[in-house]
């Protein structure tokens, strides 16, 4: 069985460009590793993305969103993830299912049992074995995530940037509460540091927990 590592965080906090940096340091150490995103990371599941990320669907109710994260996620994971990590490779998934309890339980004050029933159907009992969450503070992460929106030359995925600061803070105050309850599956990390320090800490974190798991399977 393979390794499932997620990074979690606010807008703009700096998680896809860590993941890229770890999923280049993994394979770089001989390790097969897959890269891949939520929502998205199949053909189906990116479709449901772009009318998730649209900010013309502004007027999408919450519990709409919460169904279409879902959809997204049950394919992904059939389709992707749970072969990848039966044919023994490192998975390395930007946003998962805690995304959708910062996000939509904390953020949109969904109740946590009916996010909690989807994301069971949708998992297919898979959990991370290790989620690196990112933190940083909303402003900083806002001004970063705009800037790179400003500069990209796709889509404008900015439905969720175009939300008030409030919002974003309760998102981060949930992320915080997740990793506090399970201290032994979170690293945080904080995202106010170099690209070059944050990326050694977390390879340091990383490696250390993938040395772990092979001296437990021997």
């Amino acid at each position: 069985m393979g390794f499932f590592i997620t990074f979690e965080g606010i807008e703009g906090c700096g998680k896809t460009t860590q993941i890229k940096r770890l999923a280049d340091r993994l394979s770089a150490a001989g390790h097969r590793t897959l890269l891949t995103r939520e929502p998205g990371g199949c053909p189906i599941s990116d479709k449901i993305r772009s009318i998730l990320l649209d900010a013309d669907n502004r007027g999408m109710v919450p519990l709409t969103e919460l169904l279409l994260y879902a959809a997204a996620r049950a394919q992904h994971v059939a389709e992707v993830i749970v072969p990848a990590l039966q044919s023994g490779t490192i998975v390395l998934c930007d946003r998962f299912s805690d995304a959708t309890l910062a996000y939509q339980h904390s953020g949109r004050d969904i109740d946590r049992a009916t996010i909690d029933t989807l994301n069971s159907l949708a998992c297919q009992s898979v959990r991370p074995d290790l989620t690196v969450l990112m933190d940083c503070d909303v402003s900083i992460g806002l001004a970063r995530a705009k800037s790179r929106i400003e500069a990209a030359s796709g889509p404008r995925e900015e439905r969720f940037e175009l939300e008030a600061n409030p919002f974003h803070q309760r998102v981060r105050d949930g992320y915080l509460a997740l990793a506090a309850a399970e201290p032994a599956r979170f690293v945080t990390v904080s995202a106010g540091g170099s690209i070059d320090e944050i990326a050694g800490a977390i390879s340091q974190q990383v490696m250390g927990r993938l040395a772990l798991q092979s001296g437990s399977a021997q």
